[in-house]
């Protein structure tokens, strides 16, 4: 507790200018204490003023007070010192090169707390206190440290900008709003926030709606990964399975083929071999009979001769013919002919079927991205959509918080590069990726609804500035009996209902672009299947004729 004590000294005692120990400490008028070289120096720069004020809770005095050093105090600050505490603070309180310094320390910073834009000054947070706990400080609002706060402030006035023209689109000071923006359309930079933060609000609701989009379109075509994956392997097992049971079935054949041959050869052979046997017994008996005759031959006795001759000279008649038939053979070579024209047939089987096979394996359908067929699935890409002042032409009046575009009398537009200066012409502040719909409604006799490239043309007079009239933009042209499809140069006569609503529907990734009219009904009128190579814009064309309007329409 007793140390607790005398930090809470030590806090007391501190001054709020420099941050450190007293030294001579004063008292002003109000009850804060400050070093007097401090607060002094902190008066000399309101002597011109000839009003004196605390640094702390603001409140003034006339004239000068005469400080004197407080004894108290100091010798309270002596105490400490003695104990060796040390009143500054921890170098983590310091402002860094990256950090917001507080204005209002002198010597080494501290890091500021809060930035207010009522004074254009940052403040740590012992110099803000005062905000806190003085009521002059009530009304002042406080925003986290910026380095930005002198941003606010007039070049041309020094004034603090709290206004903001919407024709120039840029934040402005009273004085601006009397001057050089007298005339123009202008609000407070709060009321201008807060259209802004609405508009905000709607795009933040648009991308989150998308993002939600895009996760479930990534889900589907996870799935559409994972069943094609599983189909893919499928069709692979069951075509191995199928191309090894044919496998087999020919290993079978060929095995059957290879038996039967063995068994004729076997069969044939043994029937050659079984007659070659009986001719060779017949040629031994043959011989032995040849010999014995050959024997009687010689036999000098004639009536032995005689007498033996009737029972050696009879020959046994042959069980064979007389000589095998000579005659042209083929064995087996059939059956390698046989063989073959299964093999040939097969080859052309397979041939034909694997024509069919691959054409099967190349059409698989893969899910794509496709139009939505409702206005309701329009919808759910509706983009909040608002025209850039920099890019309309000067005979554009745009109204509706820049959404409406209405041909009049020359507007006194401030000269960019961005604008179009002999079309009527006007291009969107948003650039437009992924899936987006809008819708435009017009009035007159005749409008352009388009997308374009930011690197269209602009201050040209030729076509490469009008929208459709060159190869980085697309417009579908209304009247009020037909519409015309323009893509560089060229004009495609579109049939369909005629509707004072068309619908934009872009699919950037996918390359599509297609044109509605909206009625009761949603009906396709045109659709372009292309490759975008840039983001794009909305684009309005708005006929020569006085009163004719296209306005982007609110959808949520």
């Amino acid at each position: 507790m007793a140390h607790k004590a005398v930090q809470l000294d030590q806090e007391t005692i501190t001054c709020p200018i420099c941050l450190d120990l007293l030294k001579d400490p004063v008292t002003t008028p109000c009850g804060h204490s400050y070093c007097m070289n401090c607060i002094n120096d902190h008066w000399d720069t309101e002597d011109e003023r000839r009003i004196h004020s605390c640094p702390q809770c603001r409140k003034s005095f006339t004239p000068r007070p005469q400080l004197l050093k407080n004894i108290m105090l100091a010798v309270l600050v002596e105490e400490l010192k003695k104990t060796g505490l040390q009143a500054a603070p921890a170098d983590h309180c310091y402002a860094g090169p990256e950090d917001v310094a507080c204005d209002f320390c002198t010597g080494r910073k501290r890091k500021a707390l809060r930035s207010c834009q009522v004074c254009l000054v940052s403040y740590c947070e012992k110099h803000l206190q005062p905000h806190y706990e003085s009521p002059a400080f009530k009304k002042h609002k406080l925003v986290e440290p910026s380095k930005k706060l002198q941003e606010n402030i007039c070049s041309l006035h020094d004034e603090v900008m709290k206004m903001f023209c919407r024709t120039d689109q840029q934040c402005i000071c009273y004085l601006c709003s009397v001057d050089e923006h007298k005339g123009h359309d202008t609000v407070s930079v709060a009321a201008e926030r807060t259209e802004r933060q609405r508009e905000l609000e709607g795009s933040r609701q648009n991308i989150q709606q998308r993002i939600q989009d895009r996760e479930e379109d990534v889900k589907v075509l996870q799935q559409e990964v994972e069943a094609i994956n599983g189909s893919a392997d499928k069709a692979v097992k069951h075509s191995e399975k199928i191309f090894t049971e044919l496998i087999r079935l020919m290993e079978k054949r060929c095995s059957d083929v290879k038996q039967q041959v063995r068994s004729q050869q076997e069969t044939e052979v043994s029937r050659v071999k079984e007659l070659q046997e009986k001719l060779e017994q017949e040629i031994t008996e043959l011989k032995r009979k040849d010999a014995e005759l050959k024997k009687l031959s010689h036999t000098e006795d004639h009536n032995q001769f005689l007498h033996n001759y009737p029972s050696l000279s009879a020959l046994s008649d042959s069980t064979h013919s007389s000589s095998i038939n000579i005659r042209p053979l083929k064995y087996f070579e059939d059956v390698t002919a046989a063989v073959s024209e299964v093999r040939d047939k097969l080859q052309d089987v397979l041939r034909e079927t694997w024509t069919n096979i691959s054409l099967t394996v190349t059409q698989v359908d893969v899910l794509l991205p496709q139009d939505p067929k409702t206005r309701a699935g329009f919808l759910k890409y509706s983009c909040d959509i608002t025209l850039d002042p920099n890019t309309a032409n000067t005979e554009l009046l745009l109204s509706e918080g820049d959404r409406k575009a209405t041909v009049s009398q020359q507007q006194s537009y401030s000269s960019h590069p961005d604008r179009f200066t002999e079309w009527d012409q006007v291009l969107s502040r948003e650039s437009l990726t992924g899936r987006c719909y809008w819708e435009v409604e017009w009035r007159g006799g005749g409008v352009g609804v388009a997308v374009a490239y930011k690197n269209i043309s602009r201050a040209e007079g030729s076509d490469e500035c009008g929208l459709g009239y060159n190869d980085k933009s697309w417009m579908l042209y209304c009247s009020t009996d037909s519409y015309n499809f323009y893509y560089n140069k060229v004009q495609t006569p579109v049939s369909g209902p005629v509707s004072s609503r068309v619908g934009v529907y872009l699919d950037h990734s996918a390359g599509i672009l297609s044109f509605y009219s909206v009625s009761e009904t949603i009906t396709l009128l045109h659709r372009v299947q292309t490759t975008f190579t840039q983001p794009l814009y909305a684009g309005l064309y708005v006929d020569w004729f006085s009163g004719d309007s296209a306005e982007l329409c609110r959808l949520k």
